[in-house]
């Protein structure tokens, strides 16, 4: 099984990682800007959705729970390329993708919390669209933000691995304040550059890795 599960499953993974890779380093690359810019952008979160569909169990237990972050993952790839052309679609498919996996997350309840979580997991609710809307000026980005922060929220609510999936989603708040600063009076320098892809990325593969572990029992729920 474990061979198996090697050639058919995890190349889908690395598949994911080589394009996440190739379009932070190339991005800039006159050869590799435009189309391949784009699809190596798409593919990065993308290629991780088929990660996904092939390593959570078929059973009816799982499945609803399976399609959930599926769409998730599938609706933040367009938004990756969306935001590339236009700013607005794309944010409007984060959004999208921000709701699905909401609903994932209070599908998925954690039975009990210490009152330290609990306190987070309200502040990333409050503080991300404040924190947002401080940081670009601008009251459109504190309503995405509102998707942004329930979603933050709700992941370190929910029975999946805090320290995986909870700190992905905190990762992937991270991220876009650092793009929230670019369109305020915020001067960060070099940081957005070269943070906001790795971030963002790797917010994602901790949320799809630890909810994949989590629905097939390979660890236990922290």
């Amino acid at each position: 099984m474990a061979k198996r599960a090697l050639i058919e499953q995890r190349p889908w993974l690395l598949a994911s990682i080589a394009a996440a890779t190739a379009f932070y380093f190339l991005s800039d690359n006159p050869v590799f800007e435009g189309t391949w810019g784009l699809l190596a952008k798409g593919a990065s979160v993308g290629l991780l959705a088929i990660f996904v569909v092939l390593r959570v169990p078929h059973d009816h237990e799982h499945r609803a729970d399976s399609l959930l972050l599926v769409l998730a993952l599938a609706l933040a790839s367009a938004g990756d390329v969306a935001i590339e052309l236009y700013f607005t679609v794309g944010g409007a498919f984060f959004a999208a993708a921000h709701c699905v996996a909401v609903a994932l997350y209070l599908r998925n309840p954690r039975a009990r919390h210490s009152p330290s979580q609990r306190m987070l997991s309200i502040a990333l609710l409050i503080g991300t669209p404040l924190i947002s809307f401080l940081l670009s000026g601008r009251a459109e980005i504190a309503i995405y933000a509102a998707f942004l922060g329930a979603m933050a929220s709700a992941a370190w609510y929910s029975r999946f691995p805090r320290y995986r999936v909870g700190t992905g989603a905190v990762l992937f708040v991270v991220s876009d304040w650092l793009i929230f600063s670019r369109l305020g009076s915020y001067d960060l320098g070099v940081l957005p550059d070269l943070l906001i892809w790795p971030l963002y990325y790797a917010g994602q593969v901790m949320i799809a890795t630890g909810v994949v572990q989590c629905l097939r029992g390979e660890q236990p729920v922290r």
